[in-house]
């Protein structure tokens, strides 16, 4: 009788220790989610001033620079959603308006002297560089989370406990950046 007892108590603690390290790890994934979040706001914040910026000088590329406006709305309300997969399609967008954006961008000496122009465009890849590693960083703490909800025994009791995989940060499939970039070294 005794030793029953025993190896339930054992049993129960091994469960609570499961259980409080799933709890752990899925808060830490939600962190590190709100992480990229605060990142893509500055990102959001940073756009429409260097549109604004670009815009007197660009007057031949008003399509582009509706592109990245209209990007960074989806992005916005993407983000506003909460849908990791809404969020991971309209951020790519934007990626792409802001990249064809910055090349253009690279046409107009002008521009290239502004200095306002410059900050910008220095925040702008500063926060593209946070971006990243935000995404490295929950992209690491959700493997984590998966993993250690896999592994067995823990994936005897994640599920009835309730825990369901987290989904990666990652590129949707068609997009630009997944593409090989086109190196034209003639002068």
């Amino acid at each position: 009788m005794t030793v029953t007892i025993v190896i339930l108590a054992v049993l129960a603690v091994w469960i609570v220790l499961i259980f409080n390290k799933l709890v752990g790890l899925k808060n830490q994934v939600k962190n590190a989610f709100r992480q990229i979040d605060v990142q893509l706001k500055r990102r959001h914040d940073l756009i429409p001033n260097l549109v604004n910026s670009v815009k007197g000088e660009m007057k031949f590329e008003q399509e582009t620079l509706e592109k990245v406006v209209q990007a960074r709305a989806a992005a916005v309300s993407a983000v506003q959603s909460g849908k990791i997969d809404d969020i991971m399609k309209n951020e790519g967008i934007l990626s792409q308006a802001l990249g064809r954006l910055l090349a253009i961008s690279e046409n107009y000496p002008n521009l290239k002297a502004n200095e306002n122009v410059k900050q910008l465009m220095e925040e702008l890849t500063h926060t593209e560089n946070q971006i990243s590693f935000a995404r490295q960083f929950y992209n690491d703490l959700v493997t984590r989370f998966n993993i250690a909800q896999q592994v067995f025994p823990n994936n005897v009791f994640a599920s009835m406990m309730g825990f369901t995989a987290a989904q990666l940060f990652k590129l949707p499939e068609n997009a630009e950046e997944r593409k090989t970039p086109k190196v034209d070294l003639t002068i």
